[in-house]
């Protein structure tokens, strides 16, 4: 049946393990802060981490990557220096809507200390917050056991013949989560290790000459179409 992912405990270890033997560990999510973490998960919605690394760069020289600056900025120079990561007036938006959410919670230090689903469905109440970014944050800036699912996920587990294509998010999320258990570090790990390998090889036109998951992926020369999970 068609939209439903349902992998069989230890293939997705055994993928990561892969991932892992080709790449080694990768050093994600780079931030100093988790306040940092929470600005640049709204600032990489379609954009290049490059430039979302610039704005960053701008915020910090304008003293303003705190959520105190964030809310007493106008909405000019907080656009301004965010202008790098792309739709900039939207993002200044979004990134004023999140602070003062997350200062109406009490700041940072309180909103960590709630209940995840008290955390997740706070945040996907902000406005321009969907899932994808409120899972960055609750991942990488609070350590809380939620696997992010992104376009790199979809694309790799699609052309490897796992995904149909039609899954829903929450369901792709709930079936990592199920298959590979709350741990924080491996979701980490496997999201960054997913990410490297699409932008390296499974990218939008992919290379597969080079790529060493090639034995895997249905797109192989001579493959056979994918059948069940081993």
């Amino acid at each position: 049946m068609r939209g439903l992912f349902c992998p069989p405990d230890g293939a997705l270890h055994a993928l990561y393990t892969d991932l892992v033997a080709i790449y080694g560990e990768q050093p994600w999510w780079p931030a100093e802060t988790p306040f940092e973490v929470v600005v640049g998960a709204v600032l990489t919605q379609n954009a290049a981490w490059s430039n979302v690394e610039k704005a960053i760069v701008n915020l910090k020289a304008a003293g303003m990557l705190s959520l105190a600056a964030i809310l007493d900025s106008s909405h000019e120079s907080l656009a301004q220096s965010i202008r790098p990561s792309g739709y900039f007036n939207v993002k200044a938006q979004r990134l004023r809507n999140l602070c003062e959410f997350v200062g109406g919670e009490g700041g940072l230090g309180a909103f960590a200390r709630q209940p995840l689903d008290r955390q997740r469905a706070g945040l996907l109440g902000v406005k321009g917050i969907g899932p994808e970014t409120a899972d960055d944050i609750l991942l990488y800036a609070f350590d809380r056991p939620v696997f992010v699912i992104d376009a790199y996920t979809r694309r790799l587990f699609t052309r490897l013949g796992r995904f149909a294509g039609d899954e829903g998010y929450e369901h792709l999320r709930a079936e990592f989560e199920r298959a590979l258990g709350p741990d924080v570090a491996l979701y980490n790990e496997y999201h960054a290790l997913v990410v490297r390998h699409a932008k390296q090889a499974c990218r939008k036109r992919p290379q597969c000459g080079g790529c060493r998951l090639r034995g895997l992926c249905p797109r192989g020369p001579g493959r056979p179409p994918p059948g069940p999970w081993p």
